[in-house]
């Protein structure tokens, strides 16, 4: 992201405080949009497991969807994965199951059943399924859970841990990165804190076939409009500001490629970065700085990435 980094200025960089009256304007831009929402092709997750004896075991959780393949890929820190093909006729055969892993460190055991999964547009399953991650006999993550399935998920803990009151480990989704491709329109949702909820992030770049005479990019939380930038091929890059749940969220874009291809970011002819960050209130400096001041590590950051390929 260096790369990036070295083309913002101080300029570039404002904090964004609208209110309530200022919202309910410009509020049409977002809630009646013209093109049909992009979809997701990937969408990954890394999370962070703390055990009851403070051991830390991060692992990325990656759901993905094609014109050949969909499925789940479970990927941890000691070049070790776990990866389903929902497509084949293998797994068709086999929609639940679990899989061990040891390692010289953990004893991993997964747990799934996706047999009544059902999507929506993305690779992601919106319920009907649960993916089981236990670590050291401590429930390290849970996805999907489903009313139907806790009893075949409480007997699975049962039989690896012992105990059907097995420990819980301390869970934190740090980020969240997604893959989307069609018109500039991404629609997607986040929860930014353990304590907040869920918001709904829209991103949309309007242009000359909706009456205006240069694109104008804008990102709307919750029906809101938070942030509009105009001429948006000469602000391709730029970086601010805005309040969510009470926290400070820096929002990058970098749409260089939407007007001017490929230029060897690494982000692939005609698409465009998105990244919200977390940071604290305490904290004056802007994540995208080269300086950064000690962290505490047990404050946990959030980052959403959204990668964007606009198609013909």
């Amino acid at each position: 992201m260096r790369d990036i980094v070295s083309c913002f200025n101080e300029n570039a960089i404002n904090v964004s405080t609208p209110s309530c009256s200022s919202y309910s304007s410009m509020n049409n831009s977002c809630i009646s949009p013209n093109l049909i929402p992009s979809t997701q092709n990937a969408v990954s997750c890394f999370y962070k497991i703390i055990l009851c004896n403070h051991k830390h075991l991060s692992i990325t959780v990656t759901w993905c969807k094609n014109h050949t393949s969909q499925g789940l890929t479970i990927t941890f820190p000691f070049s070790t994965s776990f990866k389903l093909n929902t497509n084949t006729r293998l797994f068709r055969k086999k929609k639940k199951g679990s899989k061990s892993i040891e390692t010289e460190n953990f004893k991993i055991e997964v747990f799934w059943d996706l047999s009544a999964a059902k999507y929506d547009s993305g690779p992601v399953p919106v319920e009907g399924f649960y993916v089981l991650v236990m670590v050291d006999s401590e429930i390290g993550l849970i996805l999907g859970q489903d009313q139907d399935q806790d009893q075949d998920i409480f007997k699975k803990i049962s039989t690896f841990s012992g105990s059907s009151m097995a420990k819980r480990a301390r869970t934190c989704l740090i980020s969240r990165q997604e893959h989307c491709s069609g018109n500039t329109l991404y629609s997607t949702k986040a929860q930014f804190c353990d304590a907040g909820i869920q918001h709904d992030v829209l991103i949309k770049c309007s242009g000359e076939n909706e009456g205006l005479k240069y694109p104008v990019l804008s990102v709307c939380i919750d029906k809101k409009l938070v942030i509009r930038v105009k001429r948006l091929q000469w602000n391709f890059r730029g970086n601010q500001t805005i309040f969510v749940d009470g926290l400070l969220v820096d929002l990058m874009w970098d749409v260089h490629n939407w007007f001017y291809g490929n230029s060897g970011s690494g982000f692939g002819s005609g698409s465009a970065v998105f990244m919200f960050r977390t940071r604290s209130g305490m904290d004056s400096r802007l994540w995208l700085e080269e300086k950064m001041v000690q962290k505490d590590e047990e404050r946990v950051e959030f980052s959403l990435l959204i990668y964007a390929c606009k198609t013909p």
